[in-house]
């Protein structure tokens, strides 16, 4: 049984979810995992270009950053993910690159479907695998929210509860306790205490809704004692169709964000950042040639950025595919070599303490997603 509050902003939402019920969970883990959903299709080669691959440089002319942050002789990282590149220096980080969900059909609509439910056809689960991951571990429940993203949606029933007077504030009133005082009737007394100490805290919530500010905020409700051991981050405005630019330019000014967001979730969290896993996900990457509008548009592989004190060895995990026309995705896309789902799993088992095998089939319901968790975690 969980609580929930959820947050909304522009250009960013927080959800914090997995409130533990006192007891009552399966898990014989106590780590957070934190998804950072970069909507839109986050351009992997400009986040860590592969600057060993010389077919970059002659398909991206406009579009080459010289200012790299240096990771290894053949890929680098953006010049505005500074705090990200700290943390892959303290073994607190590592990258995964040319991933993606087993999606190739570049529309937003069906790629974030994928990237929320875990599954191969877009539209063809009600549920989200945190959700169902969630229920497998026993954290799943009730909800205090506007909205639930379908990322955490599970099989159970929710029951949902946002009075008027609270949207678009992150301030709970007595209101709210009294119907979850209603809702949590016949458990422990001291659930009820907790719930109204948790509301008490929610006053001190941002009420200027940006990313940072949220990130703060889920970091330090989920190093708490009874927080909660998930959160959801949306990020938008990846969608990079023209003027992407380089050092400077839209997608230098979303990757900051990002960056932000990584680095005050760390502040957060405190000692509890050694628990968690802090991942992003993304529909889908950009192709790999500039177009005429210097953007880029619609792909297949891109990359995932992780952090979190649960990674011993910092670094790149990649199949590399190459970037010669041969080796691309129907000759204009970066191939995807890792399934995303893997990257997926491997952090569950990470946090939650969940086996491959029954993530596979009851998460992502597909046995035949690899086990990379040693390759990531280890």
């Amino acid at each position: 049984m969980i609580r929930r509050d959820f947050i909304k902003a522009v250009p960013a939402s927080l959800f914090l979810t997995g409130f533990p019920n006192l007891g009552f969970t399966k898990t014989n883990k106590d780590g957070r995992l934190i998804v950072i959903n970069l909507e839109g299709g986050m351009d992997g080669l400009c986040a860590v270009p592969p600057l060993g691959d010389t077919a970059l440089r002659s398909a991206r002319r406009d579009l080459l950053i010289n200012d790299n942050l240096s990771l290894n002789p053949f890929f680098g990282l953006h010049p505005s993910l500074k705090s990200f590149g700290e943390m892959l220096a303290n073994d607190e980080a590592t990258v995964i690159h040319a991933t993606a969900f087993p999606y190739t059909k570049r529309s937003h609509f069906e790629g974030q479907n994928i990237v929320e439910t875990g599954v191969v056809t877009p539209f063809s689960s009600k549920t989200g695998w945190l959700g169902r991951a969630m229920e497998l571990a026993g954290v799943g429940g009730r909800s205090l929210s506007l909205d639930t993203p379908l990322l955490v949606r599970g099989d159970m029933a929710v029951e949902a509860y946002y009075p008027s007077n609270m949207r678009g504030s992150a301030v709970p009133n007595m209101e709210i306790l009294e119907v979850l005082k209603s809702i949590y009737e016949g458990d422990a007394l001291e659930t009820t205490e907790v719930l109204q100490q948790q509301l008490a805290a929610s006053r001190n919530a941002p009420r200027v809704r940006d990313p940072e500010g949220l990130a703060t905020f889920a970091g330090k409700k989920m190093q708490e004692a009874h927080g909660p051991k998930v959160a959801v981050i949306r990020v938008n405005q990846f969608d990079t169709h023209a003027n992407q630019g380089t050092e400077e330019g839209l997608q230098a000014e979303q990757l900051e964000v990002v960056d932000n967001v990584f680095a005050a979730l760390k502040s957060g969290l405190g000692k509890m950042w050694n628990s968690t896993v802090v991942m992003t996900v993304t529909e889908f990457g950009r192709t790999l040639g500039q177009n005429g509008s210097a953007g880029t548009d619609h792909g297949y592989g891109s990359a995932c950025m992780i952090a979190g004190g649960l990674l011993e060895n910092a670094g790149i995990v990649s199949d590399w595919p190459g970037l010669k026309s041969n080796n691309l995705y129907e000759g204009r896309d970066l191939l995807a070599t890792i399934d995303m789902r893997s990257v997926c799993a491997a952090s569950l088992e990470a946090t939650f303490g969940l086996e491959h095998d029954e993530i596979s089939e009851k998460v992502f319901l597909d046995k035949r997603i690899k086990r990379i968790y040693n390759e990531i975690f280890t």
